[in-house]
């Protein structure tokens, strides 16, 4: 796990303004109070200033003072915001009234607040669902150019290091797109490359993953896959990804070189690009919980602005770890 103390030591370089839209949920204010304690990031809290403050004083909290504290009822930036959001979505029949009760909202709040450039990225999810955090995202921050979807990636941590590179791979899409489209997940593919190199460190090599291995099976789904490979190909040129190969394939040395001879990823690869988000979802859990592999994400990926997403489920340590790498990611914009 030195990999997240290194990203640590780089967001605190950086000190990145990061929006913790759920102010009062107990894990969330708490890591809060640990990220302002290890300064690797400033932090926005959004909320009524006196109720956050007598939160942080219950749970014997000592560092919150140093929070940002934005109360969606007292904005001095509100005309500002509703201009920006007219601007944007006025077309799509925003009004100034339902404007004005978005602004309420504190997940909504938290992405105008970075496309107007007062925040760099956002973590949310521990008290909402998946559906509610990533809607205001995708209105006004929206996704990067070129890239029409958003993807879910998870650094596996295994205890085995003959896999992967000294144990650590990347596995994508595991977190929001049900069924990509070849062209989707090949953008799939390029985020995670790029996620590889901003946030893990290390240089991609991508397996577009299947159930057959250079041509072994017929499918369309097979075809996906295949089809998937070359557009990523085309859309960066520098990326080393190969496929369709099996998983066997595609990180055992052996398999790899007797189902694709020639073949510089199989056998080799760090980074596996799954099909579906089924078949994505099911395998970093298995993985997680059979191989005991320590999995860190979802990390968003694709969005003009570095926003993610929580599991409901998550402890302490996953969100200051996912504000960590919330503040890499915003390094990199």
């Amino acid at each position: 796990m030195d990999l997240l103390t290194t990203i640590k030591t780089n967001a605190s370089k950086h000190q990145k303004r990061i929006v913790l839209p759920e102010s009062l949920e107990e894990r969330t204010i708490k890591a809060a109070d640990e990220i302002l304690k290890e300064k690797l990031a400033k932090i926005i809290l959004i909320g009524n200033p006196a109720v956050i403050r007598a939160r942080a004083s219950n749970l014997g909290l000592k560092n919150i003072s140093e929070a940002t504290l934005v109360d969606p009822e007292n904005l001095p930036k509100k005309e500002e915001y509703i201009s920006l959001m007219l601007k944007l979505r006025e077309s799509k029949g925003l009004t100034r009234e339902a404007a004005e009760k978005q602004l309420l909202d504190p997940l909504y709040l938290s992405t105008i607040m970075i496309k107007n450039g007062d925040a760099d990225g956002e973590v949310a999810g521990a008290d909402n669902a998946t559906g509610d955090v990533l809607r205001p995202a995708f209105q006004y921050v929206k996704t990067k150019p070129g890239i029409s979807v958003v993807s879910g990636a998870f650094l596996m941590f295994l205890q085995d290091k003959t896999f992967g590179e000294d144990g650590l791979m990347v596995f994508a899409d595991c977190a929001v797109h049900p069924d990509p489209t070849a062209q989707e997940l090949a953008e799939i593919a390029v985020a995670t490359g790029k996620t590889t190199r901003v946030i893990a460190g290390i240089e991609p090599r991508v397996a577009m993953l299947s159930f057959s291995t250079k041509g072994s099976a017929k499918h369309e789904m097979v075809d996906k896959v295949r089809n998937a490979t070359e557009i990523a190909q085309k859309m960066d040129p520098s990326l080393k990804i190969d496929g369709e190969l099996q998983a066997d394939a595609a990180i055992i040395e052996s398999i790899g070189k007797k189902k694709a001879p020639g073949s510089e990823i199989a056998g080799r690869a760090n980074v596996l690009i799954f099909p579906t988000l089924e078949t994505g979802n099911i395998a970093y859990k298995l993985v997680q919980r059979l191989a005991k592999a320590e999995a860190v994400g979802p990390i968003l990926q694709g969005m003009a602005a570095p926003i993610n997403d929580l599991s409901r489920g998550c402890s302490v340590s996953d969100i200051v770890n996912l504000v960590a790498i919330t503040a890499n990611q915003a390094t990199d914009n």
